[in-house]
């Protein structure tokens, strides 16, 4: 298990906001025309493999391209970053950009019950895990908590039995899985009073961290002149 030794404040203020994003989406899919969690495939590859074994052809079309649509995203993150060590630089605002897009872009689909809302938004949750996981060295998953949960599971073994814990990882796990839970909670609540588009806030918040990380950047490189 690698060690996480330190990150810098931007980067923990990010994880927690796309945390509670991820959160926001999950909760919105889950309640949505089609109840499909978004952010995380272990349910949806399921689902897939359930579709096949019943010979079922349009489910099993509708959970490959849900499982392709994050797999694009993802090497679109890849495609964008082109980084594995935490560095700053435009290309996380431009990652945040257009997640940002394409969460905006599901809407009018979702609101008409179009799968094509379902896959733009994988895809928007495809593109974050990806850039997470690189600026992050593949420590941080902010889009799902299943590893997360593991390792806090892990780290409480390790406590019981008196062996030491990287209190640093351990911090940043409950600070992923603390505002992912908010962002559920927030997103039920919305999704009861807009429906579908309650995607709309995750998408616009997205929207202003990436302006927000570009500002936060330009201000870093002023003050190194």
């Amino acid at each position: 298990m690698p060690v996480l030794r330190q990150l810098p404040r931007w980067a923990w203020i990010g994880s927690a906001i796309l945390a509670l994003i991820a959160g926001l989406v999950n909760a919105i899919g889950y309640l949505g025309f089609q109840h499909e969690p978004i952010t995380n495939l272990t349910g949806n590859t399921t689902l897939l493999g359930i579709a096949l074994a019943d010979f079922d052809q349009a489910q099993a079309i509708h959970w490959g391209l849900t499982i392709a649509a994050f797999i694009l995203g993802a090497a679109t993150s890849g495609a964008i970053v082109q980084q594995t060590s935490l560095k700053l630089g435009r290309r996380y605002g431009a990652a945040l950009g257009l997640e940002s897009l394409l969460l905006f872009a599901a809407v009018p689909f979702l609101d008409a019950s179009d799968p094509l809302g379902l896959y733009l938004a994988s895809m928007a949750m495809g593109l974050q895990n990806g850039m997470v996981s690189a600026y992050s060295g593949a420590v941080v998953r902010t889009s799902h908590v299943t590893g997360i949960l593991t390792d806090l599971g892990i780290y409480l073994g390790h406590m019981l039995r008196g062996i030491p814990v990287d209190r640093l990882r351990l911090s940043l796990c409950l600070m992923v899985v603390g505002p992912f839970v908010a962002g559920s909670i927030v997103g039920a609540w919305l999704f009861q009073r807009l429906g579908e588009h309650a995607l709309l806030v995750p998408a616009t918040l997205t929207g202003f961290t990436a302006l927000a990380y570009g500002a936060y950047l330009l201000s870093t490189r002023q003050r190194h002149r």
